[in-house]
């Protein structure tokens, strides 16, 4: 394996702790960031004890999605490692899909894992995907709360949802992909000015004249996701939440300007 391959690996394994569970489930969808955490996680993970599963939600919203999730799946099975297929019925038509897709993913994750005896599930999310939702959200004026963006795990119903790869760019993983002679299906979606995510995106590669980049976007989330753990301390301790809410995000503004 060659030093950058051995990089990523050491990175996506590492965000597991010294620790980590016997079984761990993968998130898959067939594209490019979800098969490269499928093969970091491979071989992270080889002859250590660990079993790996992977599940894949077709959502049934396009007609390519079935073929996906059976090429995830073959994926999956040339590394040695089961895969189930999920599948939402649940759109009506009304209402913001994205985010009941969203919902959707994470409650029919959660309850494969749970049936499955799986603790933790891996989630491909990037630096690009966290610096494009603190980008959203700072043009819906969030405060410390939404600019702790896509925190590095989160619980739903009694599973563990970890995103190991957040330390490491789109770009990094394509690379690593093409590196290692994988191929990787694109969403066309991913190109839909309609989602707010994709404007997002596009309008990152114009703010990197003025040093709005994925990495500085990175930074804010993490100085807020420090700010809200000292929040936390101290509304536990009694103090006016939204009163030092308002003294963090101000100390903050003025840190960014120095």
């Amino acid at each position: 394996m060659n030093p950058e391959d051995l990089a990523i690996s050491r990175a996506v394994r590492a965000a597991f702790g010294e620790t980590p569970p016997r079984r761990i489930g993968i998130a898959v969808s067939g594209g490019g960031d979800s098969t490269a955490l499928l093969l970091s996680l491979a071989r992270g993970f080889a002859e250590t004890g660990v079993t790996l599963h992977a599940a894949t939600v077709d959502h049934g919203l396009r007609p390519e999605a079935a073929a996906e999730a059976r090429a995830a799946a073959g994926q999956a099975a040339d590394l040695g490692i089961s895969h189930d297929t999920l599948r939402w019925q649940g759109w009506d038509g009304a209402g913001n899909l994205q985010d009941q897709a969203r919902r959707a993913r994470y409650a029919l994750l959660s309850d494969w894992a749970r049936g499955q005896g799986i603790p933790t599930v891996a989630l491909g999310h990037t630096s690009d995907d966290r610096a494009e939702t603190v980008l959203m959200r700072l043009g819906r004026a969030a405060g410390v709360d939404g600019l702790a963006a896509m925190h590095r795990e989160r619980w739903v119903d009694g599973i563990r949802f970890l995103r190991p790869m957040l330390s490491l760019t789109r770009e990094d993983l394509r690379a690593y992909l093409r590196r290692n002679g994988l191929t990787w299906s694109e969403d066309p979606s991913n190109e839909d000015e309609g989602y707010a995510r994709i404007r997002a995106r596009k309008a990152l590669t114009e703010l990197e004249n003025l040093g709005i980049t994925t990495s500085a976007l990175n930074a804010v989330a993490d100085h807020m996701a420090e700010a809200r753990e000292v929040l936390q301390l101290v509304e536990d301790a009694g103090i006016n939440h939204g009163y030092l809410e308002n003294q963090v995000f101000s100390t903050a503004v003025r840190r960014g300007k120095e």
